[in-house]
């Protein structure tokens, strides 16, 4: 069964999560450790968060539409998610699209499209594994 609101409201701790992430990683960690060091714990901190929402999610959403709940938190996810992120840095550091979009850049070895890849994947791997189970 879709439940939009369910989406909405785990994103809401996700967001949280993301930003306070962000808060501490720019404010109190940045002091100690180098910039790139800073971009993964930005990045990899959440994940876990992230999957444990996604397992909370595909529980609550198991059924004949297990996929469509979970595609809906996918794609909704992963792009407000960075749509949080961006609002963040650009309230906080007044940093430019520019700016945001070259964190993006993977191929240089930006560590923040793996928080990305997490947040839309990690709701159809846990509805995939809940549909199974049952």
């Amino acid at each position: 069964m879709i439940r939009p609101g369910l989406v909405f409201a785990l994103w809401c701790a996700i967001a949280a999560v993301v930003v306070m992430n962000d808060l501490v990683g720019d404010t109190w960690i940045a002091a100690n450790l180098s910039v790139r060091a800073v971009e993964w714990y930005k990045a990899l901190v959440p994940i876990p968060y992230v999957v444990m929402v996604a397992i909370i999610h595909a529980r609550r959403t198991t059924g004949s539409q297990w996929f469509e709940a979970a595609l809906l938190a996918a794609l909704l996810w992963s792009t407000s998610t960075m749509l949080a992120s961006f609002t963040y840095s650009r309230v906080t550091y007044e940093e430019g699209a520019e700016a945001f979009f070259d964190r993006l850049g993977f191929w240089w070895g930006a560590p923040y499209p793996l928080l990305v890849l997490a947040l839309f994947a990690a709701p159809l791997l846990a509805g995939w594994v809940m549909a199974k189970r049952r």
